[in-house]
């Protein structure tokens, strides 16, 4: 956009042409943003491979689900306030209490410090201890790794805590996107992990009228976070 304005501002015709070329370039791109039909076709990739859920007889088998952060607002957010602050993958924190209602015996493990560098306050890991602890859950049941930044740390210091053997069976929950890149970092630390998917951005199909700049601009972020970090944990060897 700034380089059609520059081009607009020459004296010469051609720079102008130019300019005018660039200008509609960028105001399809940025209206092909909203086109929703496009980024869905491309998160499917990402998501349909995890669709799949264990069901409540092979729950038996697992020790635990690890659950991945991501999913609770910033501290300043919850201070002074009485009530949860959830985002859009509040998923993550539901979906775990619903397998342990199927299987009470399992060990819940959520893993988060503070994604933020500048960020000060609780813990993502101590919000989501507020939040399981006030709906129920028994303390026993839960564990919380608070020093994690990023996916890698997730399971690299979720082994590390007392009390955990990885290579039990755990099952792995995060958003369906972020799945792909989660579930080959945590097999590479070590850990016996099954894939439990949630907050699907996609389903089976999307309508060719649907059409949104900000669901669209949204998802082609997702796609663009996974995208390069994948590509860079790979290339570091951890994914």
């Amino acid at each position: 956009m700034l380089t059609a304005l520059l081009l607009l501002g020459r004296a010469s015709t051609a720079g102008q042409r130019w300019g005018r070329r660039a200008l509609w370039l960028a105001l399809f791109t940025v209206l092909l943003q909203g086109w929703e039909p496009l980024p869905d076709a491309l998160l499917r990739q990402l998501e349909d491979p995890y669709a799949g859920t264990p069901s409540v007889q092979e729950l038996q088998s697992y020790h635990g689900v690890v659950v991945l952060g991501g999913a609770l607002e910033p501290s300043r957010v919850w201070e002074g306030r009485t009530q949860f602050a959830l985002n859009d993958a509040a998923e993550r924190m539901v979906a775990p209490l619903v397998l342990l209602r199927q299987n009470p015996a399992l060990q819940l493990l959520f893993s988060g410090g503070e994604g933020d560098l500048l960020e000060r306050g609780l813990s993502e890991a101590a919000r989501a201890q507020i939040f399981y602890t006030s709906l129920g859950l028994p303390p026993q049941s839960l564990l919380v790794e608070n020093q994690s930044r990023t996916t890698f740390e997730n399971a690299v210091l979720s082994a590390r805590l007392p009390g955990v053997d990885p290579t039990q069976r755990w099952l792995l929950v995060t958003s369906a996107w972020h799945m792909r890149r989660s579930l080959a970092t945590f097999e590479k630390a070590g850990w016996n992990v099954t894939p439990y998917a949630v907050d699907f951005s996609t389903g089976n199909r999307t309508p060719w009228t649907a059409y949104s700049l900000v669901r669209g601009s949204r998802k082609w972020a997702l796609l663009l976070h996974e995208w390069l970090g994948l590509l860079a944990y790979q290339m570091a060897g951890r994914a």
